[in-house]
């Protein structure tokens, strides 16, 4: 049985202080300082929830001066948008298949 990849983006979404820190990057490149400063967790708490991020692939990081600045990336934020568009789309496939379906009960 395979396992599952603990830096997987869906895995990594799964904690609310992890979906918050997507929600402000979506907003604009912020440093952690910025992200602790709106989040209810300390500096070097959101440090661990952004490591897990960009091992999940989902930010990227890059220095400016003393200070780190994280972004979305959009590789990585695009790969779970084309998970859940395949995932929608058996979804509607099995929904169709079941309506279109003749009634069993008229044979």
């Amino acid at each position: 049985m395979a396992s599952y990849r603990t830096e997987d983006g869906w895995d990594a979404l799964g904690d609310p202080t992890r979906r918050a820190i997507i929600a402000c990057l979506a907003e604009r490149p912020r440093a952690v300082g910025e992200l602790a400063a709106v989040l209810p967790v300390s500096r070097p708490a959101v440090s661990q929830h952004l490591r897990v991020l960009k091992d999940a692939g989902l930010v990227t990081d890059r220095t400016a001066g003393t200070r780190r600045v994280y972004r979305l990336n959009p590789a990585g934020v695009a790969a779970l948008r084309d998970q859940l568009d395949t995932y929608w789309s058996r979804a509607l496939d099995g929904f169709r298949d079941v309506t279109e379906r003749p009634d069993e009960e008229e044979s």
